[in-house]
């Protein structure tokens, strides 16, 4: 059975459960949008069943915002992806996609369960990180854009994927 996992924001305001296959915070994103996003050095997202998803309180507070890749430049355009957050405290929440709509993403940050620590970090998107921004200590694997697993291929590979 998936793990349960409870989640809020930092005000209290928004309340949710989900159930995850993949509850490793193994990997950290340092592309642009996760670092404006989840602060300093990027987010780790989770990987969670969109249908599990139950938002005990604070629907009303809960905002939907669309990333936008490539500010600035002539690729510039908006992510497929979307990321809700608390309007009250600006908790990111989660981050879910029309291209994977059996999938969400909670991040790791609004997860109040335990969570089992990973052996190793896998930090993606490397080439988006400035110079002043650093890695995780400890053992990890970085990548300048994406590690070769997908969240449920890693969790598999790693012998931590929750039936």
């Amino acid at each position: 059975m998936p793990m349960k996992l409870d989640g809020s924001c930092q005000c209290g305001g928004v309340e949710f459960t989900l159930q995850s296959n993949t509850p490793v915070p193994y990997q950290l994103c340092a592309c642009s949008i996760c670092r404006k996003v989840g602060g300093y050095s990027g987010s780790v997202n989770l990987g969670g069943l969109s249908d599990s998803l139950k938002i005990h309180k604070g629907e009303d507070l809960i905002k939907k915002y669309q990333g936008v890749k490539d500010r600035g430049t002539a690729q510039e355009s908006k992510c497929s992806s979307q990321r809700s957050f608390c309007s009250n405290c600006s908790t990111m929440l989660w981050l879910w996609d029309h291209h994977w709509p059996e999938l969400i993403h909670p991040f790791a940050s609004a997860i109040d369960t335990e969570l089992p620590p990973p052996e190793e970090m896998v930090c993606c998107l490397g080439n988006s990180k400035p110079n002043w921004v650093r890695w995780p200590e400890g053992k990890k694997q970085v990548h300048g854009v994406f590690g070769e697993d997908s969240i449920e291929g890693w969790h598999k590979k790693h012998g931590v994927y929750v039936e």
